[in-house]
């Protein structure tokens, strides 16, 4: 049987994977209304995703599941590494896409008045979770190091 900890634990990560479902639904929505095809989709979700989790765990890892876990917190501090200079590439190639091909091949179906908009968004928001995403890695594998150190030094998280 699981003890009161745990299960609030457990509980936490549910709810913050429910609001991180909800964030992707809620970004994707005007994309996928507007648009025929959206190459892009699975970086979008993915910059969403990445920069959500990593920032609460960053800011709120005293709550999680990895909090005492020295193991995991070392496997995912080596992650970050790798993780991040793919993260950058998924950012580079919707940046290489607009720059070769502009928006019209993405929004050329669209009346002029809703094409700029709808650009205007998609760019603010694949820049605002691509780039934030960018920043998380690194700094969630500093948090991990610091988090490392904390333990073992003087038990805390």
């Amino acid at each position: 049987m699981m003890d009161k900890r745990t299960s609030l634990t457990l509980s936490l990560e549910i709810i913050w994977w429910v609001v991180t479902a909800l964030v992707v639904v809620a970004t994707q929505y005007p994309i996928h209304k507007a648009m025929y095809v959206w190459p892009f989709a699975g970086w979008n979700i993915i910059f969403v995703v990445t920069l959500i989790t990593l920032a609460r765990y960053i800011f709120l890892l005293e709550h999680t599941f990895i909090a005492r876990r020295q193991v995991l917190k070392v496997v995912l501090l080596m992650l970050m590494f790798p993780i991040t200079f793919v993260l950058i590439n998924g950012l580079n190639q919707f940046l290489t896409f607009i720059e070769e091909k502009t928006w019209e091949p993405l929004t050329g179906h669209l009346p002029v008045a809703d094409r700029r908009s709808i650009e205007n968004y998609i760019w603010s928001e694949m820049l605002f979770f691509g780039a934030g995403s960018c920043i998380a890695a690194p700094a969630f594998a500093a948090r991990m190091m610091l988090s490392i150190w904390r333990t073992r030094n003087r038990g805390t998280v």
